[in-house]
């Protein structure tokens, strides 16, 4: 009957790509066909992006757009807009898209039988219900998220949050042991930004408990030794991860899914330094510094006297007295280096895991979102790294001091290193042939290929 056909829907921003991207890739190699709708900007800077960085695709992934530039005003500055594009005419154009493909394939090996979804993106799971496909729910984050956003109802019951989402105190605590301490003011939604954004993103996680929760498969970007107390919570959530190319536990390259092309020569300056000797920072792409704050930045990377490589993507690359500055860099293969000491974050999940599968400490730096979360599991569950605090003036800055005495302090204590090289041993076991993460996404593929032959 042939191969199995799958649709996968990221949400088309770059920490939710790269790994539904990573997954893909997996998918493909194991000889299903992929689809892999992005809009037309995020389409474009892949393929820029792939042929720059010389990274191929895998034989029988096929990338379509579904909404093209002038619906989503993608690169312009006007906020929202894509979100409402996504929200209000993707659906329609996912569902054209499903429809045209199906109607035209001559065997039902071509037609696509299952929808891999990102779950903030209900819509399109409860689409693929009514198109009578298989749906999957993809967690591109840690699985502490659903947990909290399964718990949202029981916030509203406990007097903790009203029906909008607002904090009634301001108050720490935990789901359950090995879980991160969540502290009120730094839900997710309460860190996205305007009042507006925040009703917007709180609204979205609690309407989507219901389909992401009906969905065939719940999988996530994970693995049960990085948060064994969100799983025991919500078993529901199967890890599957942390999701990494092979290669990229080898050798340096640039995922699949990256936007931007790497600076290459970046790797030729880690080359130049002792082991662990180098400071790593890079904060996304969505991170934006104040000047303020850049300066104190760069202040603090040099009065730590170590060398650096700082990624920073509104800035050129240059090279100053001790340390090196590009656009982008193909950080899995900066953190597997071995020149790199420690890594100076915003703490996003993408990050964080690569930096735990190669045991390199974090200095934490958290913007926005889910990235408070996963500071706490680095610093209070797993206890590899430290967070850098704000000024207690009303500019809110993390001055240049202390940027180097917490650099001090995570390479000073040789105890962040060893829980670092322990971490980065039990995940890699995750992943490995026989290991739990690896197991399960073993079986959710042997669920795809039956599915085919229903």
């Amino acid at each position: 009957m042939g191969n199995p056909h799958v649709l996968l829907i990221p949400y088309p921003v770059q920490g939710h790509v790269i790994p539904l991207m990573e997954l893909a890739q997996c998918l493909a190699r194991h000889g299903i066909n992929i689809t892999f709708a992005l809009t037309e900007t995020t389409h474009n800077r892949i393929l820029n992006s792939l042929a720059l960085n010389d990274v191929a695709l895998n034989d029988g992934i096929r990338l379509v757009t579904v909404l093209d530039g002038s619906e989503s005003n993608e690169s312009s500055n006007v906020p929202g807009k894509l979100s409402e594009a996504i929200f209000k005419i993707m659906p329609g154009k996912v569902e054209k898209l499903i429809r045209d493909i199906n109607a035209s394939s001559e065997s039902e090996g071509e037609k696509i039988s299952c929808v891999v979804a990102d779950q903030s993106l209900g819509w399109a799971l409860e689409l693929a219900k009514k198109l009578g496909l298989q749906t999957v729910a993809f967690l591109p984050a840690a699985a502490a998220n659903l947990v909290l956003g399964f718990n949202i109802p029981k916030l509203i019951d406990d007097g903790i949050i009203n029906i909008e989402g607002i904090p009634a105190e301001n108050k720490t605590f935990q789901f359950a042991p090995t879980m991160p301490f969540m502290n009120t003011s730094d839900f997710v939604w309460v860190r996205m930004g305007n009042s507006t954004m925040q009703k917007i993103i709180f609204h979205m996680m609690l309407g989507n408990n219901k389909s992401v929760k009906s969905a065939d498969w719940l999988i996530c970007n994970s693995a049960y030794n990085l948060e064994p107390g969100a799983f025991s919570l919500s078993p529901e959530i199967v890890p599957i991860g942390p999701l990494l190319a092979p290669k990229s536990l080898t050798t340096p390259t640039s995922p699949a899914g990256s936007f931007w092309p790497a600076e290459p020569n970046c790797l030729k300056f880690l080359d130049q330094h002792p082991p662990r000797s180098i400071i790593y920072a890079a904060f996304g792409s969505s991170t934006a510094f104040s000047e303020a704050q850049f300066e104190e930045l760069a202040k603090g990377l040099e009065l730590t006297n170590r060398p650096f490589l700082w990624v920073d993507a509104n800035r050129k690359t240059y090279t100053t007295e001790r340390g090196m500055v590009v656009n982008w860099a193909p950080q899995q293969g900066v953190l597997s280096h071995p020149s790199v000491g420690c890594f100076l974050s915003h703490c996003g999940w993408n990050s964080t895991i690569e930096s735990a599968i190669n045991g390199v400490p974090i200095l934490c730096w958290p913007y926005f979102a889910d990235q408070f979360i996963n500071q706490s599991y680095i610093c209070d569950v797993w206890k590899i790294g430290v967070a850098l605090k704000r000024n207690n003036g009303s500019d809110g800055i993390i001055k240049c001091e202390e940027i180097k005495n917490k650099v001090d302090q995570l390479l000073g204590d040789k105890s962040f290193k060893e829980r670092a090289l322990h971490l980065k041993e039990v995940t890699r076991a995750n992943i490995a042939e026989g290991g739990s993460s690896h197991n399960n996404l073993m079986n959710f593929i042997k669920w795809i290929n039956a599915n085919i032959n229903m």
